[in-house]
Protein backbone atom coordinates (compact mmCIF):
# COMPACT_ATOMS: atom_id res chain seq x y z
CA UNK A 1 0.00 0.00 0.00
CA UNK A 2 2.87 2.46 0.70
CA UNK A 3 4.40 1.00 -2.50
CA UNK A 4 0.83 2.33 -4.24
CA UNK A 5 0.94 5.78 -2.24
CA UNK A 6 4.32 6.49 -2.94
CA UNK A 7 3.68 6.03 -7.18
CA UNK A 8 1.15 8.19 -7.04
CA UNK A 9 3.03 11.06 -5.63
CA UNK A 10 5.84 10.33 -7.72
CA UNK A 11 3.90 9.93 -10.91
CA UNK A 12 2.78 13.48 -11.64
CA UNK A 13 6.62 14.60 -11.22
CA UNK A 14 7.57 11.84 -13.37
CA UNK A 15 5.07 13.41 -15.98
CA UNK A 16 6.35 16.87 -15.62
CA UNK A 17 9.83 15.64 -15.73
CA UNK A 18 9.24 13.63 -19.35
CA UNK A 19 7.57 16.98 -20.87
CA UNK A 20 10.17 19.02 -19.97
CA UNK A 21 12.67 16.89 -21.21
CA UNK A 22 11.29 16.23 -24.50
CA UNK A 23 12.16 19.29 -26.39
CA UNK A 24 15.88 18.69 -25.39
CA UNK A 25 15.47 14.99 -26.56
CA UNK A 26 13.52 16.03 -29.35
CA UNK A 27 16.45 19.23 -30.32
CA UNK A 28 19.13 16.61 -29.99
CA UNK A 29 17.32 14.32 -32.11
CA UNK A 30 16.20 16.38 -35.08
CA UNK A 31 19.92 17.43 -35.29
CA UNK A 32 20.55 13.91 -36.11
CA UNK A 33 18.67 13.76 -39.33
CA UNK A 34 18.10 14.46 -42.77
CA UNK A 35 15.67 16.65 -44.08
CA UNK A 36 13.27 13.84 -44.98
CA UNK A 37 13.26 11.67 -41.59
CA UNK A 38 12.75 15.57 -40.39
CA UNK A 39 9.64 16.27 -42.50
CA UNK A 40 8.12 13.21 -43.82
CA UNK A 41 9.09 9.58 -42.67
CA UNK A 42 10.20 10.26 -39.10
CA UNK A 43 9.50 13.81 -37.58
CA UNK A 44 8.81 12.89 -34.08
CA UNK A 45 11.15 9.38 -33.36
CA UNK A 46 14.66 9.30 -32.77
CA UNK A 47 16.80 9.00 -35.85
CA UNK A 48 17.31 5.65 -37.66
CA UNK A 49 20.42 6.81 -38.82
CA UNK A 50 22.78 8.61 -36.53
CA UNK A 51 24.07 11.41 -39.21
CA UNK A 52 27.15 12.94 -37.07
CA UNK A 53 28.05 14.38 -40.75
CA UNK A 54 25.30 17.64 -39.29
CA UNK A 55 27.64 18.89 -36.44
CA UNK A 56 30.95 18.75 -38.91
CA UNK A 57 28.86 20.23 -41.89
CA UNK A 58 27.64 23.04 -39.37
CA UNK A 59 30.96 23.93 -37.70
CA UNK A 60 32.92 23.78 -40.85
CA UNK A 61 30.65 25.40 -42.97
CA UNK A 62 29.00 27.81 -40.89
CA UNK A 63 30.98 30.36 -38.07
CA UNK A 64 30.06 28.74 -35.27
CA UNK A 65 33.50 29.01 -33.53
CA UNK A 66 33.23 32.68 -34.16
CA UNK A 67 29.84 33.79 -32.87
CA UNK A 68 29.90 30.79 -29.97
CA UNK A 69 33.41 33.16 -28.71
CA UNK A 70 31.35 36.33 -29.30
CA UNK A 71 28.60 35.03 -27.14
CA UNK A 72 30.70 33.23 -24.37
CA UNK A 73 32.92 36.57 -23.92
CA UNK A 74 29.75 38.55 -23.50
CA UNK A 75 27.74 36.70 -21.51
CA UNK A 76 30.43 36.13 -19.29
CA UNK A 77 31.99 39.77 -18.86
CA UNK A 78 28.60 41.08 -18.04
CA UNK A 79 27.25 38.59 -15.93
CA UNK A 80 30.47 38.93 -13.90
CA UNK A 81 29.90 42.89 -13.71
CA UNK A 82 26.28 42.42 -13.19
CA UNK A 83 27.41 40.50 -10.10
CA UNK A 84 30.12 42.66 -8.67
CA UNK A 85 28.53 46.03 -8.75
CA UNK A 86 24.45 44.49 -7.62
CA UNK A 87 26.38 42.90 -4.57
CA UNK A 88 28.24 46.17 -4.03
CA UNK A 89 25.34 48.44 -4.46
CA UNK A 90 22.58 46.18 -2.64
CA UNK A 91 25.18 45.99 0.63
CA UNK A 92 25.43 49.75 0.49
CA UNK A 93 21.76 50.32 1.07
CA UNK A 94 20.82 47.28 2.93
CA UNK A 95 23.47 47.27 5.58
CA UNK A 96 24.99 50.93 5.47
CA UNK A 97 23.21 53.88 6.61
CA UNK A 98 23.19 56.86 4.38
CA UNK A 99 20.98 59.90 3.27
CA UNK A 100 18.60 58.79 0.19
CA UNK A 101 19.54 55.35 -0.17
CA UNK A 102 15.74 54.47 0.23
CA UNK A 103 15.17 56.84 -2.80
CA UNK A 104 18.20 55.78 -4.92
CA UNK A 105 16.71 51.82 -4.01
CA UNK A 106 13.50 53.07 -5.73
CA UNK A 107 15.36 54.41 -8.49
CA UNK A 108 17.18 51.26 -9.41
CA UNK A 109 13.83 48.85 -8.57
CA UNK A 110 12.21 51.56 -11.16
CA UNK A 111 14.53 50.13 -14.01
CA UNK A 112 12.80 46.61 -13.86
CA UNK A 113 9.84 48.01 -15.32
CA UNK A 114 11.17 50.13 -17.92
CA UNK A 115 10.30 48.79 -21.33
CA UNK A 116 12.98 47.68 -23.58
CA UNK A 117 11.38 48.88 -26.37
CA UNK A 118 11.05 52.61 -24.93
CA UNK A 119 15.05 52.76 -24.85
CA UNK A 120 16.00 51.20 -27.87
CA UNK A 121 16.27 53.89 -30.28
CA UNK A 122 18.28 56.31 -27.18
CA UNK A 123 20.40 53.73 -26.39
CA UNK A 124 21.21 52.89 -30.10
CA UNK A 125 22.29 56.51 -30.41
CA UNK A 126 24.17 56.68 -26.92
CA UNK A 127 26.20 53.56 -28.11
CA UNK A 128 27.08 55.43 -31.91
CA UNK A 129 28.08 58.67 -29.80
CA UNK A 130 30.34 56.68 -27.31
CA UNK A 131 32.06 54.74 -30.31
CA UNK A 132 31.08 51.14 -29.49
CA UNK A 133 29.13 49.99 -32.63
CA UNK A 134 29.97 46.62 -33.26
CA UNK A 135 31.95 46.20 -30.39
CA UNK A 136 32.14 43.85 -27.51
CA UNK A 137 31.30 46.93 -25.23
CA UNK A 138 28.44 47.99 -27.27
CA UNK A 139 26.37 45.08 -25.92
CA UNK A 140 28.45 44.53 -22.42
CA UNK A 141 27.34 48.10 -21.20
CA UNK A 142 23.64 47.68 -22.29
CA UNK A 143 23.05 44.18 -20.43
CA UNK A 144 24.95 45.02 -17.02
CA UNK A 145 22.59 48.42 -17.41
CA UNK A 146 19.33 46.05 -17.65
CA UNK A 147 20.78 43.20 -15.52
CA UNK A 148 21.14 45.50 -12.60
CA UNK A 149 17.48 46.16 -10.99
CA UNK A 150 16.65 42.05 -10.64
CA UNK A 151 20.22 41.63 -9.41
CA UNK A 152 20.28 44.14 -6.88
CA UNK A 153 16.27 43.21 -5.62
CA UNK A 154 17.39 39.87 -5.19
CA UNK A 155 20.72 40.63 -3.53
CA UNK A 156 19.22 43.12 -1.18
CA UNK A 157 16.70 40.43 0.09
CA UNK A 158 18.95 38.16 1.65
CA UNK A 159 21.34 40.93 2.64
CA UNK A 160 18.50 42.38 4.51
CA UNK A 161 17.99 38.95 6.47
CA UNK A 162 21.38 38.30 7.42
CA UNK A 163 21.34 39.20 11.61
CA UNK A 164 23.41 42.28 12.37
CA UNK A 165 25.36 40.33 15.07
CA UNK A 166 27.31 39.20 12.32
CA UNK A 167 28.48 42.30 11.84
CA UNK A 168 28.46 43.29 14.96
CA UNK A 169 30.76 40.58 15.91
CA UNK A 170 32.84 41.48 12.75
CA UNK A 171 33.22 45.40 14.03
CA UNK A 172 34.21 44.07 17.53
CA UNK A 173 37.08 41.63 15.92
CA UNK A 174 38.54 45.34 14.43
CA UNK A 175 36.59 44.86 10.56
CA UNK A 176 36.55 47.87 8.65
CA UNK A 177 33.56 47.73 6.10
CA UNK A 178 35.50 46.86 3.48
CA UNK A 179 36.71 43.29 4.79
CA UNK A 180 32.92 42.91 6.82
CA UNK A 181 31.68 42.93 2.89
CA UNK A 182 34.00 40.77 1.46
CA UNK A 183 34.28 38.09 4.61
CA UNK A 184 31.18 38.26 6.16
CA UNK A 185 28.58 39.28 3.76
CA UNK A 186 29.42 37.80 0.35
CA UNK A 187 29.96 33.98 1.79
CA UNK A 188 26.41 34.29 3.26
CA UNK A 189 24.83 34.99 -0.01
CA UNK A 190 26.61 32.71 -2.48
CA UNK A 191 23.71 31.16 -3.01
CA UNK A 192 21.75 33.90 -4.39
CA UNK A 193 25.20 34.71 -6.39
CA UNK A 194 24.79 31.70 -8.14
CA UNK A 195 21.09 32.02 -8.89
CA UNK A 196 21.79 35.72 -10.51
CA UNK A 197 24.52 34.11 -12.33
CA UNK A 198 22.40 31.40 -13.91
CA UNK A 199 19.53 33.82 -14.90
CA UNK A 200 21.44 36.12 -16.28
CA UNK A 201 24.21 34.39 -17.83
CA UNK A 202 21.07 33.06 -19.88
CA UNK A 203 19.49 36.07 -20.37
CA UNK A 204 22.92 37.28 -21.75
CA UNK A 205 23.38 33.95 -23.68
CA UNK A 206 19.94 34.12 -25.89
CA UNK A 207 19.45 38.04 -26.03
CA UNK A 208 18.84 38.84 -29.74
CA UNK A 209 17.17 42.16 -30.32
CA UNK A 210 19.51 44.53 -28.44
CA UNK A 211 22.23 42.68 -30.71
CA UNK A 212 20.32 42.87 -33.46
CA UNK A 213 20.34 46.46 -33.42
CA UNK A 214 23.90 47.04 -32.22
CA UNK A 215 25.95 44.64 -33.91
CA UNK A 216 26.72 44.82 -37.79
CA UNK A 217 29.81 44.00 -38.57
CA UNK A 218 30.18 39.87 -39.65
CA UNK A 219 32.98 39.33 -36.92
CA UNK A 220 30.94 40.35 -33.76
CA UNK A 221 27.97 38.59 -34.20
CA UNK A 222 26.62 36.42 -31.34
CA UNK A 223 25.25 33.17 -31.58
CA UNK A 224 21.33 34.27 -31.61
CA UNK A 225 22.02 36.16 -34.68
CA UNK A 226 24.27 33.12 -36.32
CA UNK A 227 21.09 31.50 -36.40
CA UNK A 228 19.38 33.38 -37.84
CA UNK A 229 21.61 34.31 -40.71
CA UNK A 230 22.40 30.52 -40.92
CA UNK A 231 18.65 30.16 -41.81
CA UNK A 232 18.32 32.33 -44.50
CA UNK A 233 21.65 30.89 -46.18
CA UNK A 234 21.34 27.46 -45.98
CA UNK A 235 17.36 27.19 -45.74
CA UNK A 236 17.52 23.54 -46.96
CA UNK A 237 19.97 22.08 -44.16
CA UNK A 238 17.62 21.37 -41.27
CA UNK A 239 19.93 18.71 -39.80
CA UNK A 240 22.79 21.45 -39.75
CA UNK A 241 20.34 23.76 -38.56
CA UNK A 242 19.79 21.38 -35.28
CA UNK A 243 22.98 20.96 -34.95
CA UNK A 244 23.62 24.40 -34.29
CA UNK A 245 21.20 24.77 -32.11
CA UNK A 246 22.31 21.90 -29.85
CA UNK A 247 25.63 23.32 -29.80
CA UNK A 248 24.23 26.78 -28.39
CA UNK A 249 22.43 24.95 -25.67
CA UNK A 250 25.05 23.48 -24.85
CA UNK A 251 26.96 26.28 -22.26
CA UNK A 252 23.26 26.87 -20.56
CA UNK A 253 22.81 23.13 -19.55
CA UNK A 254 26.49 22.93 -18.59
CA UNK A 255 25.78 26.78 -16.25
CA UNK A 256 22.73 25.43 -14.90
CA UNK A 257 23.86 21.70 -13.76
CA UNK A 258 26.80 23.43 -12.57
CA UNK A 259 25.13 25.43 -10.54
CA UNK A 260 21.84 23.69 -9.36
CA UNK A 261 22.61 22.81 -5.86
CA UNK A 262 23.74 26.61 -5.26
CA UNK A 263 20.06 27.50 -6.42
CA UNK A 264 18.41 24.51 -4.51
CA UNK A 265 20.32 26.16 -1.17
CA UNK A 266 19.14 29.61 -2.78
CA UNK A 267 15.28 28.76 -1.96
CA UNK A 268 16.36 27.82 1.73
CA UNK A 269 19.53 29.90 2.84
CA UNK A 270 16.85 32.94 4.16
CA UNK A 271 15.34 30.79 6.91
CA UNK A 272 18.40 29.39 7.64
CA UNK A 273 20.21 32.67 8.69
CA UNK A 274 17.40 33.98 10.66
CA UNK A 275 17.57 30.79 12.53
Amino acid sequence: MKKVRALLIQLPLWIYFIISIYPLLWMISYSLKNNDEIFVTNPFGFPTNFRIENYVAAWSQFNIPRYFTNSLVVSTISTLLIIILSLMFSFAISRLRWRFREGVRLYMTIGMFMPLQVIMIPLAILVRDLHLTNTYGGLIVPYVAIGLPFSCLVFYGFMKGIPGELEESACMDGANVYRMFLQIIVPVVTPAVATVAIFQFLNNWNEFLLAYILISDEGMKTLPLGLLFFQGQYSTDWGGMGAVMTMASLPMVIVYLFFSEQVERAMTVGSAVKG
